[in-house]
């Protein structure tokens, strides 16, 4: 019964073996693409959820007291804004007490 089976020549085991790693390799690249893109839409949403949080803070800050948030620290003292300043940078530019500020958030290039 063994002689009917063909076995298969050494070329076509090595195009095989080329083929599964070209596969592989294949997949773990569009794995790689689809980790990396979903990394950047989610700092992207990190970044429109601190500006958010900024303009609720400041607005908040304003109805409360009457006068708008002097700093960021103070933002962060009295009404418990917090974020991740290893990717982001934020200014806070104060104009007047009754004067929206200024606010540019920044993304940081480090992660």
């Amino acid at each position: 019964m063994a002689r009917f089976i063909k076995k298969k020549s050494l070329l076509k085991r090595i195009n095989g073996l080329h083929f599964s790693i070209a596969l592989f390799l294949g997949l773990l690249v569009l794995l790689m693409y689809g980790v990396t893109n979903l990394s950047g839409d989610t700092l992207d949403r990190k970044e429109e959820a601190l500006r958010e949080a900024l303009n609720r803070g400041i607005v908040s800050c304003y109805s409360i007291e009457g006068t708008y948030p002097p700093s960021l620290m103070y933002l962060k003292e009295h009404y418990g804004l917090t974020y991740d300043e290893n990717a982001f940078f934020v200014d806070y530019q104060s104009i007047g007490a009754n004067i929206f500020p200024d606010v540019t958030v920044i993304r940081r290039e480090n992660n």
